[in-house]
This record gives structure tokens, sequence and C-alpha cells, in this order.
């Protein structure tokens, strides 16, 4: 088992949790986060650029000159490549740039990203995110207990934990997500990274 430093919301420490240690304590995978980020964000890219081929471009159905007697290269139209305002050769066309990684590399990446957090001192557990209300006053004092005010930080919150995401979504260089959205490059892009004891449980089931 690893003990994790935890805190109150106010920046206190309070004893230390306990987790599991293949998830929090391994050897990171820096291969495996590599593989997995890229795969995100190619993911996300649009691919929607395109060009056109000799055979798109408009116009160029008539044979510029006759084949023999001109002196001339032959050629057969004026949308050709070699001409200008012709087709593209090996243009780009629309495709999708996602490509699969196994699902246990996926995993692997993750144990390393938390791993690799856990070994900086950049996680911070929290006991419990206390907003009886939505507010993101009470979120920015949270961060400024924790010392992260001005710090690009990612924080994760229960999967029904509405009142925290309502409260930090606004902050500045804050990101936040559900547990249930939690992903390689969320988990280290980012200067520090913030969650509470519920979500590492959750984290444990899945991961475990």
């Amino acid at each position: 088992m690893t003990n994790l430093k935890s805190y109150d919301m106010a920046g206190e420490k309070k004893s230390a949790m306990r987790a599991s240690t293949d998830i929090f304590g391994i050897e990171p995978n820096v291969s495996a986060m590599h593989t997995v980020v890229r795969s995100q964000l190619a993911a996300l890219r649009s691919g929607t650029h395109s060009t056109k081929t000799r055979g798109l471009v408009r116009g160029g159905g008539a044979k510029p000159w006759r084949q023999k007697g001109t002196g001339r290269a032959r050629q057969g139209t004026i949308r050709a490549p070699q001409w200008a305002g012709g087709g593209v050769v090996f243009g780009p066309h629309p495709r999708s740039y996602a490509f699969k990684v196994p699902n246990k590399v996926v995993k692997l990446a993750m144990r390393s990203a938390l791993s690799a957090k856990h070994a900086a001192d950049q996680l911070f557990i929290i006991d419990k995110f206390d907003f009886g209300k939505p507010s993101t006053k009470a979120g920015i004092e949270m961060l400024k207990g924790l010392g992260l005010e001005n710090t690009k930080v990612t924080v994760v919150v229960g999967n029904e934990d509405d009142n925290a995401y309502l409260s930090l979504r606004n902050i500045d260089r804050c990101r936040v997500i559900f547990a249930f959205e939690v992903n390689t490059h969320d988990l280290i892009d980012n200067k520090a990274l913030v969650m509470s004891k519920q979500v590492v449980k959750f984290i444990e089931e899945v991961l475990g």
C-alpha cells in the first residue's frame, strides 16, 4: 500500500490515505503514456482537409491541341496535374486519424500517470468536496488553501458531485472532470492533480 497526502478543503493536512501501490506506486511507463496521449489527440483531429484530383476539377474536357504535328508535348486535358489550375497528385483527403490502443495499455498509462504525479508531489487528495451549494468563490478559496492559485490544475470530482463541478468549472486555469471521464491526457496536462478520497476509491475499482 502507498500513503497519499490528504488535506481538507482549507488546505490543512489530514491523516494519510492508504492506496494501492499497483496504481499509485509503480514505475511510470513513459512509452505507454506517450502512445495513449497521441491516440487521444489524434482522435480529436477533424480530418476534413481535402484536395481535388484531375477528375474532380471543373473543365478540361477538350484536348488542348491535336496529338501530332505541333512540335509540343502531347496533352489530353488542361486539368492534368502539371497544368496550373489542374488537379493535385497525392493530396490530402478526408480521413480519420484515430487509431486503437489495447485496453491494458490504456490502463497502464493511467496508472503510470497517477504514479508519476504522486512521485512528483503533485497529487492532492481532499477528504471530501464539501460544497453546500455551487460557489466559485469557495472553489477559489479551496485552491488557495492548497497553494494552487494561478496554477494549471486538474480537479477530479465524484460522478454525482455537481456542486463541486459547478463551483470549480469557471476558475481560470482549472479543468474539472468527473471520475468517469478520467483519462491519461487530463491526468498529466497540468501542474497539480486534485481529487477526493471517493474518487481514489473509484479509480482503484476501475484500474484494479
